[in-house]
């Protein structure tokens, strides 16, 4: 049986299937890293997608124009990151990250400089606070409110800092579903993960099997 963690998402032809991006940064791909997904237009959209994640935000979210900035820059950051990790660089169809602002994109990223650009967004973004965790009086979990959009990247690229940097970088992976580049961080025991879901990837790839 599929897990039933993760998100719910809706493919281009409107299949609604269930995907896991196993951890937090990868989660956060899913606000539209590439076209035509991008969910992120404007500081509202930030405040309501950040308590759709697995860190759990309950409250309110308050985002600023420039949070909004920050957002797609070390989203964009993290896409680049988690296509090298999943080898899957320089791959025929593979998207390239929305950029923003879009002058990024005329700075001259060149091969050499663009890890080390990343890797100092990834930096910038974890030198905030992150949200600060609170116990109430029933013993239970919860953040102190409202947390703001900084606070929610630093949270965002220190699971970034911490993925990348050590073994599990390694269990990055993009979906071998044809055109669908949906990446995540495979957690099996085996390592063998292969699809975004079962239910969509996977079973397209049994019925091409059976009808070849």
């Amino acid at each position: 049986m599929e897990d039933a963690s993760g998100m719910l998402l809706t493919g281009g032809d409107g299949q609604r299937f269930r995907f896991d991006a196993g951890t937090l940064c990868l989660e956060f791909l899913l606000s539209g890293a590439v076209e035509p997904w991008e969910l992120l237009r404007e500081p509202a959209d930030l405040a309501a997608w950040a308590p759709m994640t697995r860190l759990g935000i309950e409250g309110p979210v308050t985002v600023g124009p420039g949070d909004l900035t920050a957002a797609r820059r070390l989203r964009a950051a993290i896409w680049r990151l988690a296509v090298r990790s999943a080898g899957a660089e320089g791959v025929p169809g593979v998207p390239a990250p929305i950029e923003d602002p879009p002058a990024d994109r005329a700075l001259g990223r060149d091969a050499a400089g663009g890890a080390e650009d990343d890797l100092r967004v990834l930096n910038a973004a974890a030198s905030a606070p992150p949200p600060v965790p609170v116990i109430g009086a029933g013993r239970e979990r919860g953040w102190a409110y409202p947390v703001t959009g900084s606070q929610f990247l630093s949270a965002v690229a220190r699971d970034a800092i911490d993925l990348f940097s050590g073994p599990r970088a390694g269990r990055v992976r993009m979906c071998a579903g044809v055109n669908c580049h949906l990446i995540f961080l495979d957690t099996s025991r085996p390592g063998a993960r292969r699809w975004c879901s079962m239910s969509r990837c996977g079973n397209r790839q049994k019925l091409r099997t059976r009808r070849s």
